[in-house]
């Protein structure tokens, strides 16, 4: 069952399911979940390693990264460029939650891709997703846009929390190291 806003509204003051909303989604959000805002752009630099037991993602360089005191920043993105993005906001999805991400519809329009994943109960932090421009085009985008929304759903019956090495925000390996 998909949580709506009213239900959510009480999880973020009672529970702080989301840390950091802006607030047009503390007050007004749109349909049943809250629109997340880019915080941080990087660029994969080197090589990656993904083995059965081990591995070690590419390093990062920082490109790009929202400072609410500054005005409305742009960031372009090159057609074929692929990014790594964290959001603004935090959730401490509980036990009984698990959360899925989808691309404001303006991201495809654009040409924009969005590449994520789910997230499971248990997980706290910032989220990290990718996007890739598939167009032709440059996009700009200001840090800080809305660009992803996310819905949270109740699971029945027993979820394990999640125990992934990416707890609380990590966006790359330090060097090889052991899967969980």
């Amino acid at each position: 069952m998909v949580l709506g806003v009213d239900k959510l509204s009480d999880l973020v003051r009672e529970k702080k399911l989301v840390d950091g909303l802006c607030e047009r989604e503390l007050t007004n959000p749109e349909g049943a979940g809250f629109d997340l805002r880019i915080g941080e752009l990087f660029e994969l630099e080197g090589e990656g390693f993904l083995g059965i037991e081990n591995r070690d993602t590419p390093n990062l360089k920082k490109v790009a990264e929202y400072k609410s005191d500054d005005p409305e920043v742009l960031f372009e993105i090159e057609p074929g460029k692929y990014y790594l993005v964290t959001t603004i906001e935090s959730v401490n999805l509980p036990k009984n939650l698990i959360a899925f991400i989808v691309s404001r519809t303006t991201l495809f329009r654009s040409g924009i891709a969005l590449f994520n994943g789910v997230v499971s109960p248990g997980y706290q932090g910032k989220l990290t997703f990718a996007v890739c421009n598939l167009g032709r085009q440059k996009i700009k985008i200001a840090l800080g846009a809305r660009v992803v929304h996310i819905t949270f759903h109740e699971v029945t019956g027993n979820a394990n929390l999640y125990r992934g090495q990416w707890q609380g925000g990590r966006v790359t390996t330090e060097g090889e190291e052991k899967q969980i």
